[in-house]
């Protein structure tokens, strides 16, 4: 079996060219689109996404959907809504258990690679580096349980973003 630190891979990019069974969209509760990576990935999907997501009735703050890829070469898209960073402890519980609910999901629906984004980075205003130790940790604890997951990618959008990842998982395959 392969440790779990072994399937976690950093890229730089867009998350909506990634082949894989699954990427996760920073989604806001609406579901119904947005800004940054939350456009990005419904204007690559297409109109059927939208479509799919005015079914679902949004979603709450932690929660993660599932809907088909449409356009994508992604199978699925699994929405996941971050919290918008106030410096709570509540923040992280929130954030972590959007990993685990996208992890969740993409295991059900027998995914076994998925790709992240930064969730609640962007406008949401969670800091870079304490928002990559709660994902890390939390993909690392949920693989630990689960090993129908064998490749998780985090897809950074900047060189300094991608570095904070690799740094984190270096430090953590270390200890």
């Amino acid at each position: 079996m392969t440790a779990p630190i072994e399937k976690l891979e950093v890229r730089q990019g867009d998350i909506t060219r990634l082949a894989v069974d699954a990427i996760v969209n920073a989604a806001n509760r609406s579901l119904l689109g947005g800004g940054g990576v939350d456009g990005a990935i419904h204007r690559a999907a297409g109109p059927e996404l939208l479509a799919e997501c005015r079914t679902l009735g949004g979603c709450p703050t932690g929660e993660a959907r599932l809907t088909m890829g449409y356009r994508l070469p992604a199978r699925y898209v699994i929405h996941t809504v971050g919290p918008v960073y106030r410096g709570r402890h509540e923040d992280a519980r929130l954030l972590t258990s959007c990993y685990r609910h996208s992890l969740a999901l993409a295991a059900q629906r027998g995914a076994r690679t998925i790709a992240f984004p930064a969730v609640s980075c962007g406008v949401y205003g969670y800091p870079i580096e304490a928002a990559c130790g709660i994902a890390v940790d939390a993909t690392l604890a949920y693989l630990a349980e689960e090993d129908r997951i064998e490749r998780v990618i985090y897809v950074l959008f900047s060189a300094s973003d991608r570095r904070i990842y690799e740094d984190h998982i270096a430090r953590r395959g270390q200890a």
